[in-house]
């Protein structure tokens, strides 16, 4: 086995998460399929949840926090009756109750959960304190005090329930504990509840036909020789543009000259009025060159730039 120096790997997958392993344990085998230098991993999924895991890889990572504060939507199951400790079915059932509400009572229930509410997280969450996450406070058997967090759900559909199942998609803000909610709709039902199937669909306006399974990437490097830089050609065409996770905002394009100064942290001014704020900009061959603030609709601020080594 030859070992081979990091590569400067650049861009966006959009991995399949699977189920049974942590964020972090599926970000660390897509670093080392890729070889790459850096890389990280955007809105952390329960070993319980698969589905959307978006991984930044190099100068990616400069723009993933636009894609934490992003919308995610998602499809759940809980089964009724059975409170856990952890909310999933990791955990261990702390009490039972019977399920007695009416189609009304989940109805209206549901209904309290949609707009802006404060959502207090579970001690198995990765929410740090004094530098620690809270679950690892929480498998020593201790409770830490908490603050409520404003979330917003937008909507809860598709909501279907059979026996002692439930199952509905839910399109949610940033920072919301899906496990957290269904103990709350337990407790509003007057039975407890847990989450036993979580999956999430969507992070910002990326869909789930565009996914990448583990599988797949291993399948690729098995049917290639790994010390062959075809391999290495055919998994980085997976990756989306390093400005991926910004598409959301407008682009402008430069010249070869504006671009030049653009990239050495020159402000640029421009011919045409654009409304202040935020853009995506582009040297005139199609290369995108970093993140600049547009002002008093003339005036092209660098906001955050990329190496000039970086792959587009």
């Amino acid at each position: 086995m030859f070992f081979y120096k990091k590569r400067n790997v650049h861009g966006l997958l959009l991995l399949d998460k699977p189920k049974g392993i942590s964020s972090n344990n599926a970000l660390q085998k897509v670093k080392i399929i890729f070889n790459a230098k850096k890389a990280g991993y955007v809105g952390t999924l329960d070993p319980l949840a698969t589905g959307m895991l978006p991984i930044c890889f190099g100068e990616s990572t400069k723009f993933s926090h636009y894609l934490m504060q992003s919308n995610k939507r998602y499809h759940v199951i809980a089964k009724l009756g059975e409170k856990t400790s952890t909310f999933d079915s990791d955990g261990v059932v702390i009490q039972k109750r019977p399920i007695l509400f009416d189609s009304l009572k989940l109805i209206s229930s549901i209904n309290e959960f949609i707009g802006t509410i404060n959502q207090m997280p579970s001690m198995y969450s990765a929410i740090k304190y004094k530098g620690l996450p809270l679950y690892k406070y929480a498998r020593k058997g201790l409770n830490v005090q908490r603050k409520t967090r404003k979330i917003i759900i937008h909507d809860i559909y598709s909501v279907h329930q059979e026996k002692n199942l439930i199952e509905f998609k839910i399109l949610c803000s940033k920072g919301t504990y899906i496990r957290t909610l269904i103990d709350d709709l337990g407790e509003k039902l007057g039975c407890g509840a847990h989450v036993i199937f979580l999956r999430r669909l969507q992070v910002a306006s990326y869909c789930n036909n565009q996914l990448i399974t583990l599988p797949s990437l291993y399948t690729l490097k098995n049917e290639n020789n790994i010390n062959n830089i075809d391999f290495f050609k055919k998994i980085d065409s997976l990756l989306m543009p390093v400005d991926s996770p910004i598409s959301f905002l407008p682009r402008i394009c430069l010249s070869t000259q504006k671009s030049y100064n653009f990239a050495l942290g020159q402000t640029v001014k421009l011919n045409f009025n654009i409304k202040d704020g935020l853009v995506r900009v582009i040297e005139e061959r199609k290369k995108f060159i970093g993140l600049g603030e547009i002002k008093q609709g003339k005036l092209l601020i660098p906001y955050r730039l990329i190496s000039t080594h970086a792959a587009n």
